[in-house]
C-alpha cells in the first residue's frame, strides 16, 4: 500500500525521509490508513498469500516486514506520527531515528511490483532434520529433511533416495514444513 504523496517538498532546507515506525502487533494496516489520514506520505508493503481452514480457503494481505510502517516526512514532523494511535516506536540507530535509504523503498516498491514470485514465510526457522517440502520452483514436490540454512535465504535439503543421499539448495521461500496427517 502507498499513500499518495501528501509531504512534497521542494525546500531542500528540512528534507524529507524515509523513516521506519514501529507498529503494535497486528496494527500495520490500521496503523498505515491513520497516518494517510493525518496526511502523512506512507508505505505498506503487503503480501498476498492463501490461507487455508478446515472449511475454506481465503486469500489475505500481511505485511511484508511485521510490525513496520514506512513514512516519508521531515525529521521535525516524524515525532507527530509517533501520536498515531497503535504506532510503538521508531527505528533508531546509534540512539537516533534510522534514516531509510530511498533505494531500499523503491526496492521493495519493486519487489510487490511483482509479489506472486516470492512467498511471505509463516514460520521462518527451519530445525536440522525437520521434514520439508519444495511448494515452488523447479523441484516443486520435493519432499526431503532440512539439513542447514545457507545466511537468511537459502536452505539445503537431504533427500534420500534409492539407497543414495542428495542435496539441493533452494530458496527459503520456495519451502514449508511439511505436515503429517494423523488418522483415528
Amino acid at each position: 500500500m502507498n499513500s499518495p504523496n501528501n509531504n512534497n517538498n521542494n525546500n531542500n532546507q528540512f528534507p524529507t525521509n524515509w523513516y521506519a515506525i514501529y507498529t503494535k502487533p497486528r496494527a500495520e494496516k490500521k496503523v498505515f490508513e491513520r497516518l494517510v489520514l493525518s496526511g502523512f506520505n506512507a508505505y505498506l508493503p503487503l503480501v498476498t498469500s492463501i490461507r487455508e481452514w478446515s472449511d475454506r480457503k481465503k486469500k489475505i494481505a500481511t505485511p511484508l516486514i511485521s510490525s513496520y510502517v514506512f513514512v516519508n516526512t521531515k525529521h521535525d514532523e516524524l515525532f507527530n506520527a509517533l501520536t498515531i494511535k497503535g504506532t510503538s516506536g521508531i527505528l533508531r540507530y546509534l540512539g537516533k531515528p534510522a534514516i531509510i535509504r530511498d533505494h531500499e523503498i523503491e526496492n521493495l516498491k519493486i519487489l510487490m511490483n511483482d509479489s506472486e514470485q516470492f512467498t511471505k514465510l509463516e514460520n521462518d526457522t527451519f530445525e536440522k532434520g525437520e521434514e520439508v517440502e519444495v511448494i515452488k520452483g523447479p523441484f516443486t514436490g520435493l519432499i526431503g529433511q532440512s539439513l542447514s540454512i545457507q545466511g537468511k535465504h537459502r536452505i539445503i535439503i537431504e533427500i534420500e533416495a534409492l539407497g543414495s543421499r542428495m542435496a539441493v539448495n533452494v530458496p527459503l521461500g520456495f519451502v514449508r514444513k511439511r505436515t503429517t496427517l494423523t488418522t483415528k
